[in-house]
Formats: structure tokens, C-alpha cells, sequence
């Protein structure tokens, strides 16, 4: 496993940034976003760093892809949400905040106004902590 010592997302990896984690098994762990665009909003990382997309080994795409659906239908079961979006992110053009490959599992209601590049403020976090547990209880194996 490929970590590094200044990545957030490696330090989550490691266990020492706590996170509401969802998924945690020997390739992925799916978490939710402290900063939700909107309730539900989870991140699925690999094990593996990888600054974005293009440094990405193709071995390390098919377990965050079929960790990210599970997320995704976990947090429809728990919301029932009008859509979703799978969002990744490449480069501060695209306004990727951790340079560490991840997808943002994010449900989205109709008339939410949501933009592509939502603004990062702080959720509450014992909502966040009540959201995870629920939606552990919808994830499948």
C-alpha cells in the first residue's frame, strides 16, 4: 500500500484523522464528507495514493467504482434522494481540494441549486455521525 505522510486522505487511511467511515477493507475506504454539499455527501478513496485521475493504476479503479455504487445505494436507501451524482475531480481547475484520487457519492434533490464547485462549510457533526450509522445499515455486501 502506497501511503504518504502529508495527504489528509492517507492519514485517514491510517487512522489518524477520525471519519465517519462507511466502507474499510484492504483497497477503499468510504467515508462521509465533513463538509457536505448536501446531507449524505460520502468520499470513496483507494488504499493507494494517487495524486488524481491520471496517476490512477487501472487495478485500483474497479474496487473504488464498485465501492462508490454500494455507497450510492446505501445513501438512496436512507434518503430516497431525487438523484445522484458521482463526482472526481482533476487539478484546482476543477476544484479538486485533496490531492488524493477520490469520488464524491453526492445525492441531490430536485431545486437543490447545487453547483458543480459548491462552497466548503462545515456539517454538524453529530447530524453527519447519525447519517453514517443509518446508512452502514443500508450498505450491502
Amino acid at each position: 500500500m502506497a501511503l504518504i505522510d502529508g495527504c489528509i486522505f492517507c492519514r485517514i487511511i491510517r487512522g489518524e484523522i477520525p471519519a465517519f467511515k462507511l466502507i474499510d477493507d484492504e483497497q477503499v475506504v468510504a467515508f462521509m464528507d465533513i463538509n457536505p454539499a448536501n446531507p449524505g455527501h460520502a468520499l470513496v478513496i483507494p488504499k493507494f495514493h494517487a495524486r488524481d485521475l491520471y496517476e490512477m493504476p487501472d487495478e485500483w479503479l474497479a474496487p473504488v467504482i464498485a465501492a462508490a455504487r454500494r455507497v450510492a445505494r446505501a445513501v438512496t436507501a436512507t434518503l430516497d434522494p431525487d438523484g445522484l451524482n458521482l463526482l472526481q475531480a482533476n487539478g484546482p481547475g476543477a476544484a479538486q481540494s485533496v490531492e488524493h484520487f477520490h469520488l464524491h457519492v453526492l445525492p441531490r434533490n430536485l431545486g437543490d441549486d447545487l453547483s458543480l464547485n459548491w462552497a466548503i462549510v462545515p456539517g454538524d457533526m453529530d447530524a453527519i455521525a447519525s447519517l453514517a450509522e443509518k446508512i452502514r445499515g443500508h450498505l450491502s455486501p
